[in-house]
């Protein structure tokens, strides 16, 4: 995509003042889409995007801008205005360049892209008719199916060799919403899927729904997509980006309890063609295993190379960006508290008078303090051991640090659940898991009264 020579002369503009780390970042996008509405082709679409980024390092500073103009007179003379941001004198000139190896561990059998309209549209019409016949309430079935392959070109300079790295990315994905009425009692309720779920039972639930209860309450919390409420409350605190400016609750964290000792996490970007795995991340470094949480004990952040340099850390191949067009920093990948020992039967079966999430729509955090609100797409009263009465408008209040200190059962049954994060990168694919668990005890809000 772009000539050696040209990305040669590029970042030695772009260390002419002074740099000593510049990297050229090279996108080419390819995506389609198909969308159904109540089983009626209603759009499909295709779109090729193509463009650069440059970011320079110099110490502690930074300066990034991006271009879809890559001919040889424009990226130099941009990789020069990006560098006048700093003022000093060159410290490195490159001379060569040098193709690295990039291991695949995501393989792709047959490129998406590939793959027939009608087959696709196949798919989506069967996936409209399971939905549809789950109950006749539902009346609308809303699904598409995604999917991009982008051919990603990056070359890195921090001394006479640069580094030049081949890598891929594509991704696929199916999402569903299901609309149910009852006509008899004025109630139209929603419920949105993403990738191998199916939202129709969701929406009829949901009708007879009461309001929840609010008050001070032990929480199980379900699997998989569950696991939200972890990636938002604490692995957003545990992200360099926030630790390395003291801008998290966790910014001194490394080597203090932070959780219940039976809780151990991870960021895993290396699970075999996972929704929120890398070859590399974004400044060529391998994908990792990361523990971030061991027995209860903070063992590591999630490191980019420009905070890893405010922290004093490597970094630990989780730098990323949504595109070109974005400056790449630390996010996770594929993020979830480790499995645990207790059958998720036992849990419920232990808790007398609760409250069951199982899926979380939106929520708010505030990275600095861990505070957070969260709503539950889909919560039940639990009684005397059993999942009752659905219940709605269900609301989890607290800290990161309280839920975390506030897990005394963790299940067996680790999942993952698949979405997108936003933040100051872009949005991004991830996964977010955990098994099932229970908090001793976490402010519930909702409109139902005391519970019962």
């Amino acid at each position: 995509m772009l000539a050696k020579s040209i990305a040669l002369k590029a970042l030695n503009a772009a260390l002419a003042t002074g740099g000593d780390y510049a990297e050229i970042y090279v996108e080419r996008n390819r995506s389609s889409a198909i969308g159904l509405d109540n089983g009626r082709v209603e759009g499909a679409s295709g779109l090729l995007t193509f463009g650069a980024g440059i970011r320079i390092l110099k110490g502690f500073s930074s300066v990034y801008g991006f271009t879809s103009d890559l001919s040889a007179k424009n990226l130099v003379a941009f990789a020069s205005k990006l560098a006048s941001g700093f003022e000093g004198e060159r410290v490195i000139t490159v001379e060569t360049i040098r193709k690295q190896g990039v291991k695949v561990i995501n393989p792709i059998k047959k490129p998406l892209l590939e793959v027939p309209a009608e087959d696709k549209i196949a798919y989506l019409k069967e996936c409209h008719e399971i939905t549809k016949g789950v109950d006749p309430r539902i009346v609308r079935v809303i699904n598409n199916f995604g999917c991009y392959h982008k051919d990603i070109e990056l070359f890195i300079a921090e001394g006479k060799e640069a580094r030049y790295y081949e890598n891929f990315e594509e991704r696929g994905r199916l999402t569903m919403v299901a609309f149910a009425a009852d006509k008899t009692e004025n109630r139209f309720e929603t419920a949105f899927s993403g990738p191998g779920r199916f939202g129709g039972e969701k929406a009829i639930r949901l009708l007879s729904a009461k309001e929840c209860p609010s008050g001070r309450y032990p929480v199980v919390i379900g699997n998989g997509w569950g696991g939200v409420l972890f990636h938002e409350a604490c692995g957003h605190p545990l992200e360099a980006s926030a630790t390395a400016k003291g801008l998290s609750c966790f910014s001194d964290s490394i080597g203090k309890p932070i959780a219940s000792p039976i809780v151990s996490a991870y960021d895993d970007g290396t699970i075999v063609n996972e929704w929120g795995s890398n070859n590399i991340d974004s400044e060529g470094v391998p994908t990792q295993k990361v523990q971030l949480i061991k027995d209860g004990i903070c063992t590591a952040f999630l490191v980019d190379r420009a905070n890893g340099r405010r922290l004093n850390m490597e970094p630990s191949g989780c730098c990323r960006r949504q595109n070109y067009k974005n400056a790449p920093t630390s996010r996770m990948s594929n993020t979830y508290i480790a499995a645990g020992k207790d059958n998720p039967e036992d849990i419920i079966a232990d808790t007398k008078l609760g409250i069951y999430v199982v899926d979380f729509g939106g929520g708010s955090v505030e990275p600095t303090t861990g505070e957070f609100n969260f709503s539950a797409s889909e919560a039940y009263i639990i009684r005397d051991g059993k999942v009752c009465e659905p219940v709605k408008g269900c609301t989890l209040i607290g800290t990161g640090q309280e839920v975390l200190f506030n897990i005394d059962r963790v299940g067996n049954d680790l999942a993952l659940g698949q979405g997108m994060c936003g933040a100051s990168s872009g949005s991004i694919p991830v996964d977010v898991g955990q098994p099932t668990i229970r908090l001793k005890e976490i402010t519930v809000g909702g409109r139902g009264g005391k519970l019962e």
